[in-house]
């Protein structure tokens, strides 16, 4: 839909009477003299019908809040997407929360320390439901130049939606990776990320436990343990 303002003395000849058939088919809406396949034509050309899950999901993936978290250099590109360069107010993800009960977006923009884990993960664990996560950079996703004993990539204490690859990714890089969330969440907001991945039996177990559970979900096991 294009929406053009001009002033009224300056509309053309059809504009003017295309102007004043629409005057008259409202009128005609309200006094109920119009029906029929007018009625019908007019109804498809001005009401959008949707359904609650979808209104909701819309919304939900158009009203991100962040939580204003940083941990390194990746945090300065993440701070300049709401600059006016890049704008990031367009698509409503400007609202930086303070706090963990606030947000729903968590964006790990830069490197992870094993001591510096599980403080994010309780900042995770913190924050609201639904909630998400998107790994800025090489070093929160796969440790980056910092491939040591003290760095953990994100995705091996938490689960991350989104992966940012850059060192540092550029402004339009956090952007188009929110972009990416945000049609994740409006496709099928009800998925977990192990769903929406596929990565069902990818849970980090001890080693017994994992015998266990391998021998529990073997297909064609029976309720009572015997083959089928």
């Amino acid at each position: 839909m294009e929406v053009i303002r001009q002033p009224a003395g300056s509309l053309s000849p059809q504009s003017k009477e295309d102007f004043r058939s629409r005057q008259l088919t409202s009128r005609q809406l309200l006094t109920g003299d119009l029906d029929g396949e007018e009625l019908e034509e007019y109804v498809q050309s001005r009401v959008i019908t949707t359904t609650l899950e979808k209104a909701a999901q819309w919304s939900r993936g158009n009203a991100f809040m962040p939580a204003t978290f940083g941990l390194a250099c990746c945090a300065i590109e993440m701070m300049s997407i709401v600059a006016g360069r890049a704008d990031v107010a367009r698509f409503g993800f400007e609202a930086f929360r303070a706090s963990p009960r606030q947000a729903d977006l968590l964006i790990l923009s830069g490197r992870v320390s094993i001591k510096m884990a599980p403080i994010v993960r309780r900042i995770y664990d913190q924050m609201l439901d639904p909630k998400y996560a998107i790994a800025m950079g090489a070093c929160s996703s796969s440790m980056g130049v910092f491939n040591n004993y003290a760095i953990v990539p994100a995705d091996k204490f938490m689960p991350v939606d989104v992966h940012i690859p850059g060192c540092p990714p550029r402004p339009e890089s956090v952007m188009h990776g929110i972009l990416k969330l945000r049609s994740m969440v409006q496709a099928d907001p009800t998925l977990g990320w192990r769903e929406r991945y596929e990565a069902e039996g990818t849970v980090e177990v001890l080693p017994d436990e994992g015998a266990r559970l391998m021998a529990e979900n073997r297909p064609g096991r029976t309720e009572h343990g015997g083959n089928a």
